[in-house]
């Protein structure tokens, strides 16, 4: 009989007549009823099923701002190369300034931040 008892109750413990779930479990929160497609860990980050709706949306967004900023940026591009073209045609011929290498250098890491971006 007892024997019967304990595997009956199986992962339920049994303290002074009261059942209590074990660990794991999971419980609902009194007076609330479950939440819909997610768990009721209240330390769960999305409870919540995404909306592929939204989601999409928010690619879209993403996708949208991340081609504003390459546009931007590639104008950007196109100015400095102007200037640093500029900037040569006006040196002498074995002469470099500290501004035309600061340009070529700022020029490199815009070109590099651009190229990052274009890959993903």
């Amino acid at each position: 009989m007892v024997g019967m008892v304990l595997m009956t109750s199986g992962a339920v413990g049994v303290s002074g007549g009261q059942m209590f779930p074990t660990p794991g479990q999971g419980r609902q929160t009194p007076g609330f009823p479950p939440k819909p497609g997610g768990s009721n860990n209240p330390a769960d980050p999305n409870p919540y099923p995404t909306d592929p709706h939204r989601a999409e949306q928010q690619e879209k967004a993403r996708n949208n701002d991340r081609q504003k900023r390459l546009v931007a940026d590639t104008d950007k591009l196109l100015e400095l190369a102007t200037d640093l073209k500029q900037q040569v045609d006006k040196t002498d011929k074995g002469i470099l300034s500290v501004d035309v290498i600061k340009k070529a250098e700022e020029i490199e890491k815009l070109a590099h931040s651009v190229k990052e971006r274009m890959k993903g």
